[in-house]
């Protein structure tokens, strides 16, 4: 009688359990794979329908690889062929150390095979900034610099003028938008080094001058439309900072639904550090890696960045590094806690099963 009593009593715990508990899963963060983008929009050929290069490798001969490996090329991976007027739709040894050097730039898994991750990566919207370590950058630890290391010149303490083209903006977001993102940007840089930034109404005399454009617009860096390249800007002391009006620019996703929509702070804040002579990082969550998923936004400083950025202009001195320990320990305990507290729920309904059918 009493087991019977505990049967169904243990049977009532577990409907009530079963009707209370809801899976509690951590926000999925999106991996790179899943910024291959399709939409009605018309894109560059070269931005997209690239799963047919999936898995090539040495030896291969892929219809449409030439196109590819202008990529290569445009970021400094790959030479021009020498004997023949254009690239060929083989994948040679020349373009397997292209691929190998392009993982290991970008902290891939090294195959030397256009594996998932790396079509993933090429596909997703970048800087227009080459990543090339052998002709225009001087690479240290993950951070690396413009040839020469180059930095401004200026007095201490230094302060340095930006400007926005009156000629040459975007009327989907409005002006002051657009200005109080460029601060929010400008501030994060010099909160780190000895360096400070004030907007001008001065444009042509800016140090740092800023405008949309769209396709060729002359620096022989043309844009391509929506996605593919968003934005570039030119070593110190040139000050240019350029970005693709094509793009689905925004400043808030809780009022942009596009699925193509690009964040302006992340893209302002990485450009930022190529205007202070930094180059592309191979850590992928430094704010200066060259990729930038549609509707992400990835704004704060990271290690990297800051040493990098630092070594070049020397540091704030109200910066400490614990500070900005602080802050990324905080967000690493914050999704730990997430994922264990997803992980514990999820297992409540298995614990009352085995509890059940055991008693």
């Amino acid at each position: 009688m009493f087991r019977l009593f505990s049967y169904y009593l243990n049977f009532w715990f577990l409907c009530v359990a079963l009707f209370l508990w809801r899976p509690c899963f951590p926000a999925r963060i999106i991996p790179e794979s899943v910024t291959v983008i399709t939409t009605t929009e018309k894109h560059n050929a070269t931005w997209h329908d690239f799963s047919k290069f999936l898995h090539a490798e040495r030896g291969s001969h892929v219809s449409g690889m030439a196109e590819l490996k202008k990529f290569f090329n445009r970021f400094g991976y790959l030479s021009a062929p020498e004997t023949t007027p254009n690239f060929t739709d083989n994948f040679d040894s020349n373009f397997e150390s292209a691929v190998l050097l392009y993982q290991k730039q970008l902290g891939l898994p090294i195959t030397g095979k256009l594996d998932s991750d790396t079509i993933s990566t090429i596909v997703s919207p970048r800087c227009g900034v080459s990543d090339s370590t052998t002709k225009r950058i001087h690479v240290t630890r993950h951070f690396a610099y413009f040839n020469g290391k180059p930095r401004w010149l200026r007095g201490s303490p230094m302060t340095l003028t930006y400007g926005f083209s009156p000629y040459n903006m975007i009327d989907t977001i409005s002006l002051t938008e657009i200005r109080t993102v460029f601060e929010r940007s400008f501030t994060r840089w010099a909160s780190v080094i000895p360096v400070s930034f004030r907007e001008t109404e001065r444009y042509e005399s800016a140090d740092i001058k800023i405008g949309f454009y769209i396709g060729d617009h002359g620096d022989g860096e043309p844009f391509d439309g929506v996605l593919g390249v968003l934005a570039h800007a030119f070593s110190p002391q040139n000050g240019r900072f350029h970005l693709d009006a094509a793009e689905n620019w925004a400043v808030d996703f809780d009022h942009d639904d596009s699925r193509v929509a690009i964040d302006l702070e992340s893209v302002a804040t990485h450009e930022i550090g190529h205007v202070l002579g930094l180059g592309h990082s191979s850590v992928k969550e430094a704010v200066m890696y060259p990729n930038l998923s549609p509707r992400r936004k990835k704004v704060d400083l990271k290690i990297d960045d800051v040493e990098g950025v630092q070594s070049l202009y020397g540091s704030n001195p109200n910066f400490t590094f614990s500070s900005l320990l602080q802050s990324e320990d905080a967000s690493n305990v914050a999704l730990g806690f997430q994922t264990g507290f997803s992980k514990w729920t999820f297992s409540l309904p298995l614990v009352l099963l085995i509890l059940f059918f055991g008693s």
